[in-house]
């Protein structure tokens, strides 16, 4: 197997480091575990947290990209502490989604990247034990909100494939940066 007996530090600094080794046929590079950056990886500093102001217009570019696409989802908005500041149901969304968006969006506050790359993790390389750490959602459609520099919250969206949840993440991250 490609993986060595780690403990849950040394696999949450490979997926942080992300270099990889020579591919062998059909199967994904595998990130060298042992591999040491002489940078901290997704070091973006905390900022001041995202306002009720911004967070709409998030929500709002999220939500019309939904109904541009006539997916029914749901959107969460958390501030730089992950903590909920807005969200948006839309009708016919399937209700498990309304706790995945928010999971989702906390997943990329606090680890500061998206979750699409616990997705790669699991799914590409088979860590199955990165699962482990806490408050990890190994599915996309989380993104983090940053506002000079800083990061001041994440948005996180649920209801369909990963890749429309992501879709609709990166249409509320535009909104935000558009002024």
């Amino acid at each position: 197997m490609y993986f060595r007996n780690l403990t849950v530090a040394a696999l949450g600094l490979a997926l942080l480091a992300g270099g990889a080794q020579a591919q062998q046929a059909g199967k994904p590079a595998i990130p060298n575990l042992d591999a040491v950056p002489p940078q901290m990886p997704f070091n973006i500093p905390y900022g001041p947290p995202v306002t009720l102001e911004q967070a709409k217009r998030v929500i709002a570019g999220a939500e019309a990209e939904m109904k541009k696409r006539g997916w029914p989802e749901m959107c969460a908005v958390v501030d730089s502490g992950a903590n909920l500041v807005a969200f948006e149901r839309e009708d016919g969304g399937q209700l498990a989604s309304i706790a995945i968006a928010e999971h989702k969006a906390r997943f990329a506050a606090l680890y500061r990247r998206e979750s699409l790359l616990a997705e790669n993790a699991v799914q590409k390389f088979h860590w199955n034990y990165f699962m482990t750490l806490d408050g990890v959602i190994a599915s996309r459609g989380g993104i983090p909100l940053v506002e000079n520099g800083k990061l001041i919250g994440a948005v996180g969206c649920s209801g369909g494939t990963g890749s429309q949840d992501e879709v609709l993440a990166k249409a509320g991250v535009a909104a935000l940066n558009k002024k």
